[in-house]
């Protein structure tokens, strides 16, 4: 998308918004609640701004809301109304002479940074999650998703039959989340004495991948639905510049995991439901010889230091497809249930934790 380049703004300026409050600026706990009861606007504007591509046409230099809004086609005085509340939680700032400007977190929300949210951002706040959310108490009393009862079909199969566009999003999503934490698994992890390992449930494999680029020595398998894996990362396929130490498996590793390796790395996939993790767990087991090491990464709920963040995933899960994140103690009770024994827990970033275990 064209960048702005700087020209008069005729648009009427307001107060100028500071980015951040600072603690004696901080709102008395009845404005608080009223601020969080207004949630579901900071959600929407994060979504307009990232629909409108705010963050792409804004360069390095501040802008005008008419120069912002010729770019990406709307009207200068809603524009700025949208900046104006989203400067509010540090998403851009506004200049003394009522331009906007990039801030860390707005740069995240433009295509091209390293580290974009932008597609995240949008998997957030697709149409299905306000349909959702008001039913919440209604999740909480049954116990269970409360999407068949909202679209009359399962959560998956309502994204791929009946919301194209979502389901895009939510590839582009979860390819993003897969590769921005990659590299973190990668660099904590320690293969010493490891010449075989397989991502269980791996998606588009680049977990593996990164592994694979940083231990030479090391050959790979990569696990998953065969419409998953048809996907694999390049690196990955025939002719991809790791392929000659890989084999991609098309299968569930709920029904059954058909090869022995010294590590298996299992990644966001114990969430959906109890039966699907225990299945999981106890098919690991199976087929893994006594001594292999098994590494479990998963969000927790408690004793992480983004707890906002993973609980609402956590209410999600609970309204979409009936699932779970875990617990530190929720999770190494279900890999002792299934014969782990359960060693070190490590951070793998701000809200990712490893847990380290070996197959008896």
């Amino acid at each position: 998308m064209t960048t702005v380049s700087p020209t008069p703004d005729t648009t009427p300026v307001a107060p100028t918004i500071t980015a951040h409050i600072s603690a004696a600026q901080t709102p008395p706990p009845s404005m608080r609640l009223r601020e969080l009861a207004f949630g579901a606007a900071c959600a929407a504007a994060v979504r307009a701004a990232a629909r409108l591509g705010v963050a792409d046409a804004l360069g390095q230099t501040p802008a005008s809301a008419s120069e912002l809004a010729l770019v990406v086609d709307a009207e200068p005085v809603p524009l700025r109304r949208l900046l104006r509340a989203l400067c509010c939680y540090g998403i851009f700032s506004e200049t003394a002479d009522g331009k906007f400007s990039h801030t860390e977190m707005s740069r995240l929300l433009r295509e091209d940074d390293p580290n974009s949210l932008k597609y995240i951002s949008l998997w957030c706040t697709e149409p299905w999650t306000w349909e959702v959310w008001p039913r919440l108490d209604d999740a909480v009393r049954a116990g269970t998703t409360v999407f068949p009862e909202t679209f009359g079909k399962g959560f998956f199969e309502y994204l791929h039959q009946d919301a194209g566009e979502s389901a895009q999003v939510f590839n582009r999503a979860m390819t993003t989340s897969s590769v921005q934490s990659a590299q973190d698994v990668a660099d904590l992890l320690d293969l010493t004495g490891v010449s075989s390992v397989a991502d269980i449930g791996g998606g588009q494999g680049h977990v593996l991948a990164s592994l694979l680029e940083k231990h030479p020595s090391v050959h790979g398998t990569l696990l998953d639905l065969p419409g998953v894996v048809a996907r694999a990362d390049a690196r990955l396929r025939d002719g991809g510049r790791l392929s000659d130490r890989v084999r991609i498996v098309p299968g569930d590793c709920r029904e059954d995991i058909p090869f022995e390796v010294d590590l298996y790395i299992i990644k966001n996939i114990l969430e959906w439901d109890d039966e699907s993790t225990r299945r999981t767990l106890d098919n690991v087991v199976a087929a893994a010889r006594p001594g292999a090491r098994v590494v479990i990464i998963e969000n927790l709920v408690d004793d992480t230091p983004s707890m906002r963040f993973t609980t609402a995933m956590d209410l999600l899960l609970l309204l979409n497809v009936g699932g779970a994140k875990h617990t530190r103690e929720s999770l190494v009770g279900r890999m002792s249930d299934a014969g782990l024994r359960v060693g070190e827990i490590h951070p793998v970033n701000a809200y990712l934790h490893a847990f380290e275990c070996v197959v008896p």
